[in-house]
């Protein structure tokens, strides 16, 4: 009865250890600072034929520019940026959404960045972009 007990015990305490030794790294979000956030047209060659996602409206496409800071001191991965973007009279461009794209990569310190989005053309500009903010991972997500 001893032995079995004790056998036990060794089982688990091998297996909690072989686990804990060959476990995949933990994936954790890692906060991209965004500032001097700006925006821009599009060049002609990326504007040319758009539309808004889903309508046969027309839309003006602009980049949206700025710096990234990375202070993980790794390379971050696929960094979503969140935003809120309004129009002249302070009308939400992207009503119910706030994620308005990707950083493909954001080395440790600071580099710039730029995205790309489409606004009906029926909202006027000036366009005012307010809290800017990224998260990403420092390795591939693998599901």
């Amino acid at each position: 009865m001893k032995v079995r007990v004790l056998l036990a015990i060794l089982i688990v305490g091998l297996m909690s250890c072989a686990t804990w030794l060959f476990s995949p790294p933990a994936l954790a979000l890692t906060d991209i600072k965004l500032f001097d956030i700006a925006y821009e047209d599009c060049p002609s060659e990326l504007s040319d034929g758009m539309v808004a996602s889903g309508s046969s409206m027309e839309a003006t496409c602009y980049m949206i520019t700025g710096k990234a800071e990375n202070n993980s001191g790794n390379l971050v991965i696929d960094a979503d940026v969140f935003g809120r973007v309004y129009d002249a009279n302070n009308n939400p461009v992207m009503q119910n959404r706030s994620r308005l794209g990707l950083i493909p990569e954001v080395p440790p310190g600071v580099s710039d960045f730029e995205i790309r989005i489409s606004v009906p053309s029926n909202m006027p500009a000036p366009l005012k972009l307010e809290k800017f903010k990224s998260v990403g991972f420092t390795s591939k997500v693998r599901r």
